[in-house]
């Protein structure tokens, strides 16, 4: 599926293609929560990088998250970017170089029309704000770490996405 999508002010716009377009997983870590999440949690979904074609690149700005593993005495720099439009501030999409092939768009900042999912998974739920209520349906699965199920293989599951070679 083609993605088309923006920032606020119309700075930057960007298209690519998604094989994972549903928006069912909500991510409830303190990073995604304070740069993006207006709700206690964001929701990203995955995309072909190589197909991630950009107007307005001179107004994205890059973050790199600060992260401190548990019983560590420092926090390091996560080489995760996380791209958003330096002039309004809206938060595009995550790229990180462990994953070469992958980026992985904000719904938010997402214009198509995306399809509603069945079921969501609330993920990180040992970091989410006191003040979050996580709301769901019957079927939605809760994780208080990360699920082993990553974003293709949910859409796999439910026949949303084709089965690779190696299945």
């Amino acid at each position: 599926m083609k993605l088309e999508g923006s920032c606020h002010c119309g700075a930057v716009s960007f298209s690519l293609e998604s094989d994972s377009p549903y928006p069912y997983q909500r991510c409830y870590c303190s990073i995604c929560r304070k740069t993006q999440g207006g709700g206690g949690y964001a929701i990203n979904l995955g995309g072909d990088y190589r197909t991630l074609k950009v107007r307005g690149r001179k107004a994205i700005s890059i973050y790199h998250a600060r992260m401190k593993e548990p019983g560590a005495q420092r926090a390091h720099r996560s080489t995760a970017q996380r791209h958003f439009c330096s002039k309004c501030g809206s938060a595009l999409w995550l790229y990180s170089p462990e994953w070469p092939d992958l980026v992985h768009p904000f719904a938010s900042a997402i214009d198509t029309p995306l399809p509603a999912p069945p079921e969501h998974t609330h993920l990180l739920l040992d970091s989410k704000a006191p003040w979050v209520e996580v709301e769901g349906k019957k079927k939605d699965k809760k994780f208080q770490h990360f699920p082993k199920e990553s974003l293709l293989e949910w859409h796999q599951r439910l026949g949303f996405a084709p089965r690779t070679q190696e299945e």
